[in-house]
């Protein structure tokens, strides 16, 4: 495919070959651009710009994003104001994108015939806009867009930046890591102390923006109330909606008395907020900027101190003007907190390509004295569960689709020192013992235990936190395994003994560096966790699963739950592959099984909790 550089070309695709346009006669165009850039289709265009999906024939044909600016006005002032402005955008671009892993990274700026190109790095996944139009947003949802975005802005807030266009559709959910990216920064602008208070170009979407952005005087609090609106809408399937005179109708704005209905819309609705998140959005959507929070970090905090868990009513009518249900309040979690991370990726031969920091929430459970459960927060989403025909076994397949709600996981595999704090507490259904493990050490993981024995252990960790602790689901260890990722391990197609502990030489490793430790190592001893935050999901130590033992995935659900109809409940599910196991069974969607009361007693696991 080429294109065609004539900024007023009306169908700038060509097939590769041809020496003119065949829509417009120009030929001034080439196969690549920059002998190194295939576009593929027209994503959007503008006054003065068109962008592009594409691929970096220099980069195996990575998926890339081209921006093309191509100033209709010659010889003018306007064209060259135009031109620093898209320029300045490539400046933005690069300054946030290297040193923030949710903006889009700049790959290169270049001039070629009579246009400009920014090319950037392509986010796949879908904005909030197309998550919105199919399915409702609870205050759970909302909840974490906002602690998703918030350190975003702040981080563009502390580098003197203001986006001045925060909407759904510049919101793209990722899909190796389910993060939130800011995209579109085509309207930032740099601001300082004294620049704020000069009038500048005005840039903003109407149903977004607030008074003084719309004057042309951005600031922080003027994307943070973007963001508050963005919420509300999502929260009300309520979005700006142009009529044909070009006049904006919109359901929970009161435009005459400047006026936000969204929570009376809620409420004839059905619907129920927390009075913590009805504050905090009101905050943000305050008509003067001196009146909304005056930076991300506030909101946070605010966020954080409302500790109270609600899990909604269920309303199977919604009813006008009428009030829900009171909710049921759950015990408060400890507070969230943000850990950082390295994420790696092995090429096909085993070797690190990549090795990247980012970053989750998870919050801290205490057990006894000087000794802790950390839970990390898993975002909820679909993937598809089991092997391809070609990889691994029969009782991987048929693949199957699953949804997955959002839950909490242990970063690591239950320790030593975690078990014998719970085995301290009092019994329920049976006893249990302090010592199992054949390898000993606080930080390693505890193996030798049996199923019904991990099942005690959650249930006398319930009664302690006031949480209902359990076993995972198979499905819920997978979709937490993979990560985003369909390769065969989260790494990639290929593990090596520097980055996971287990033995044997086969195809799933890279010869010639192999360690095998024979024997269990303290968890999270290589550094390094798949893109949820989560250590020592391959090898290690087998971990159980509440689900009993199926052949295949013949009739398996597909919503994530326990599979409990038809499986042998004297045999349950194990996950995650053995320090004394070869690679192939460490794989994401490899599965295997041992008695529930013991059997081969090899077996540890980790924990989970649902909230809702």
């Amino acid at each position: 495919m080429q294109i065609c550089q004539n900024p007023n070309c009306s169908n700038p695709f060509n097939a590769d070959g041809n020496r003119f346009c065949i829509s417009c006669g120009h030929s001034s165009f080439g196969k690549l651009l920059r002998n190194r850039y295939r576009v593929l289709k027209l994503l959007g265009e503008g006054g003065f710009s068109k962008t592009y999906a594409a691929e970096d024939a220099d980069r195996l044909d990575a998926p890339c994003v081209i921006k093309q600016f191509f100033p209709q006005i010659q010889g003018t002032g306007q064209r060259t104001k135009a031109a620093e402005f898209f320029k300045e955008e490539a400046f933005r671009l690069y300054e946030l994108g290297e040193n923030h892993s949710q903006i889009p990274r700049l790959l290169a700026y270049f001039a070629q015939g009579s246009s400009l190109y920014l090319v950037q790095e392509f986010i796949q996944g879908r904005t909030l806009l197309e998550e919105v139009k199919e399915q409702s947003f609870n205050e759970e949802k909302i909840r974490k867009i906002l602690t998703d975005l918030l350190p975003v802005l702040e981080f563009i807030h502390t580098c003197n930046f203001v986006h001045r266009d925060i909407k759904p559709e510049n919101i793209i959910r990722r899909d190796s890591d389910g993060k939130l990216v800011l995209i579109d920064f085509g309207g930032a602008k740099q601001v300082t102390q004294t620049s704020i208070a000069r009038q500048a170009t005005v840039i903003y979407t109407m149903g977004y923006a607030p008074s003084e952005q719309m004057a042309g005087f951005a600031c922080p609090a003027s994307d943070l109330y973007a963001l508050g609106v963005t919420c509300v809408r999502l929260l009300t399937q309520c979005l700006p909606i142009q009529d044909a005179y070009g006049q904006i109708k919109d359901p929970i704005y009161d435009a005459m008395n400047g006026q936000w209905l969204w929570q009376e819309y809620l409420d004839a609705q059905g619907i129920y907020i927390s009075e913590d998140l009805r504050k905090i959005l009101d905050k943000l959507l305050e008509h003067l900027a001196s009146d909304r929070y005056q930076s991300a970090t506030e909101v946070l905090n605010d966020l954080k101190s409302a500790k109270t868990v609600i899990i909604e009513p269920q309303i199977t009518q919604p009813t006008l003007l009428k009030l829900p249900t009171e909710p049921k309040i759950i015990k408060p979690l400890p507070p969230l907190e943000t850990c950082e991370f390295a994420v790696v990726t092995v090429d096909t031969g085993g070797r690190e390509v990549s090795r990247d920091r980012t970053t989750a929430e998870f919050f801290v459970e205490e057990l006894s004295k000087g000794v802790t459960l950390e839970m990390v927060a898993i975002p909820g989403g679909t993937y598809l569960m089991g092997s391809p025909t070609f990889e691994g076994d029969a009782d991987e397949r048929p693949q199957h689709r699953v949804a997955i709600a959002p839950f909490f996981m242990g970063k690591y595999p239950i320790t030593q020192a975690q078990w014998r704090a719970v085995t301290a507490l009092p019994k329920v259904k049976q006893t249990l013992n302090p010592y199992p493990s054949k390898f000993k050490g606080l930080n390693r993981p505890v193996e030798n235990v049996s199923w019904h024995e991990a099942v005690e252990f959650c249930i006398r960790l319930s009664q302690q936190t006031g949480r209902e602790y359990r076993l995972p689901s198979e499905a819920e260890w997978e979709y937490a395994c993979r990560a985003g990722t369909t390769t065969s391990f989260h790494f990639g197609e290929k593990i090596t003994t520097e980055l996971v502990n287990y033995s044997d030489s086969d195809t799933y490793l890279m010869e010639g560096k192999t360690r095998y430790r024979k024997e269990t190592t303290d968890v999270g001893n290589f550094q390094v966790a798949n893109a949820f935050g989560l250590y020592d999901m391959h090898g290690l130590v087998w971990e159980w699963c509440a689900d009993p033992w199926h052949n295949n995935y013949q009739g398996a659900p597909s919503d994530g739950r326990v599979w409990e109809d038809g499986g042998d409940s004297n045999r349950r599910v194990l996950r995650g592959g053995s320090w004394n196991f070869g690679a192939e069974l460490c794989r994401s969607a490899s599965r295997s099984w041992n008695e529930s009361d013991g059997g081969l007693r090899i077996c540890g696991f980790r924990v989970v909790f649902s909230v809702g």
